[in-house]
């Protein structure tokens, strides 16, 4: 048993001596020697509250040099509640880059499972590695100690849409800056912390776990992992759900155009049904009122700052523009506060409600915890505020996303593109390219876009939502065509992701598929 639980790592001596045995330790790399005590971990498993259990995991820094440094991942499992009746370990990713799948679990996302899947899976997380508790963590020095050109005063924020020479020197030296806080911070463990080694790390924590196939959810960032996981460990899934693709075929800039559109129709949308989930709240009676309110506030937070008396900054453009695309994610929990914080800036003059809304806050008087976003749509947006390991989600988010996409170096790139994003995104479209930017210094990894490929690999079930922000539907029914046999379920619907917070239909099909591998019809819509 102990043998199964490691993948079948140890090979008698005549098994080596054949040439299979040969073959597979050259390929595979769980039958690498080198990485023998990795797959063969038994993690010691402690209470740690709600039921949950908690242990940690060691694997190495440098898959070609596996004895050297390591990364030590903190895991976390809520045990099936069916333990006669236990199918094995169903492993998820809340997304991000950079969301903490511990705290994750901790802050109740077992519940987002189907009671069907929970009795019978023990429903497991990690943090990745360089992530939230993984020792080391990524850590960026954005502070170091450096004043801002011109003296102590406060910098302007960097523009939506650089438009002029002033404009863009400015973005280009916040864009670097960033780098070099990261690089100061972490710059030994930044080359170790992208995705294909990732994906590794999840083929030794499912020997660990004593399951000879892997049974996976991943939202959002998490599809990613997973499709790379495909492809590294094709026969090794038993079970795979990709909810809020990425399509690994997009280069940087058509990352950041294709977000950058998705963002932009969100807004529209948000203007066209606002009253189905705000109701009186929202800030006009018709689409073009909301629009219009929205585009003045934009205007205006551009030429000057308004006020936040009861927040600790102003609210710049940028302010706004992280409030009104983390509303995006979650209408049915966020877009009556995006109502109310529009109205308070538009009509009093007050910025208070949108710059808590962009710090994760809600925004109503005297409330200092964090808003909670439903499922997946916790990523990108500062992680749980509630969280009990340190939040490194940020710095995690930008080291893993600039490693995995090749950006040009070249300045002139950047800002080639900026008038088409601005016709296709408006500022959506700019803004999401400025970002980008700091990515121009950083490492290079060994990803590139690429249509997936992952011969062997067991009928995936990819999830779209029609109107998802941040990964949209187009790139799930192109992720469905790459992966063989892959299986689409749309959702007709509007924030980011489905499945635990798509109502009983998807969550029907989706716990159907872990639990019997029940096949989805092309077409299938909820």
């Amino acid at each position: 048993m102990a043998l199964a639980a490691a993948g079948s790592l140890l090979l008698t001596s005549c098994q080596f001596a054949s040439a299979d045995g040969a073959q597979k330790a050259r390929t595979d790399p769980a039958h690498a020697p080198e990485l023998r005590t990795y797959y063969q971990q038994k993690p010691h498993w402690k209470a740690c509250g709600d039921g949950l259990r908690c242990a940690s995991l060691k694997v190495p820094m440098d898959y070609s040099r596996p004895t050297g440094r390591t990364f030590t991942l903190p895991l976390v499992k809520h045990p099936a509640e069916n333990a006669k009746r236990r199918l094995g370990s169903l492993v998820y990713n809340p997304g991000g880059p950079g969301a903490s799948g511990v705290e994750d679990l901790k802050g109740g996302t077992a519940a987002s499972f189907g009671k069907r899947v929970r009795a019978r899976f023990d429903i497991v997380s990690f943090d990745p590695r360089g992530v939230g508790g993984s020792k080391p963590a990524v850590s960026c020095d954005w502070d170091g100690g450096e004043e801002p050109e011109g003296g102590a005063e406060e910098e302007a924020p960097v523009a939506l849409y650089p438009r002029d020479g002033e404009q863009r020197r400015a973005a280009l030296a916040s864009a670097d800056a960033e780098s070099r806080g990261c690089r100061r911070g972490s710059g030994s463990v930044l080359p170790h912390v992208g995705t294909p080694d990732a994906a590794r790390d999840m083929d030794v924590l499912r020997a660990a776990l004593g399951d000879r196939k892997l049974n996976f959810l991943g939202w959002s960032y998490g599809t990613s992992l997973g499709t790379t996981y495909g492809e590294l460990f094709p026969r090794r899934v038993r079970t795979m759900v990709l909810d809020g693709a990425v399509d690994p075929s997009l280069d940087w800039y058509e990352r950041a155009l294709s977000q950058g559109t998705a963002f932009r129709r969100s807004v529209d949308d948000y203007a066209r049904q606002c009253a189905d989930f705000a109701g009186d709240s929202c800030p006009g009676t018709t689409p073009r009122e909301i629009r219009e309110v929205v585009d003045t506030l934009y205007a205006e937070t551009a030429r000057e700052p308004l006020p936040a008396p009861g927040a600790d900054t102003t609210l710049d453009s940028r302010t706004l523009n992280a409030a009104v695309t983390l509303a995006m994610y979650a209408p049915e929990d966020q877009w009556e506060d995006l109502s109310d914080a529009l109205w308070q800036a538009y009509d009093e003059g007050d910025g208070t409600g949108l710059v808590k809304l962009a710090g994760g806050e809600e925004p109503t008087a005297g409330d200092e915890g964090g808003a909670q976003l439903p499922g997946a749509a916790r990523e990108s947006v500062g992680g749980r505020a509630a969280g009990r390991a340190p939040d490194n989600s940020d710095a995690a988010l930008l080291a893993v996303n600039c490693l995995d996409i090749p950006h040009p170096r070249s300045a002139s790139a950047y800002w080639k593109v900026m008038a088409a994003a601005h016709r296709e995104a408006g500022v959506f479209g700019t803004s999401t390219v400025v970002d980008e930017m700091s990515c121009r210094t950083w490492p290079r990894g060994t990803v590139k876009p690429h249509r997936a490929k992952a011969p062997g690999l067991a009928p995936a079930l990819v999830i779209g939502t029609t109107g998802d922000p941040a990964t949209p539907y187009h790139e799930a029914r192109s992720l469905a065509r790459q992966l063989p046999k892959a299986m689409l379920l749309t959702y007709q619907g509007l924030g980011h992701t489905a499945y635990g917070r798509g109502g009983s239909c998807v969550g029907r099909i989706v716990d159907d598929y872990f639990l019997y591998r029940e096949k989805v019809r092309a077409g299938t819509v909820c």
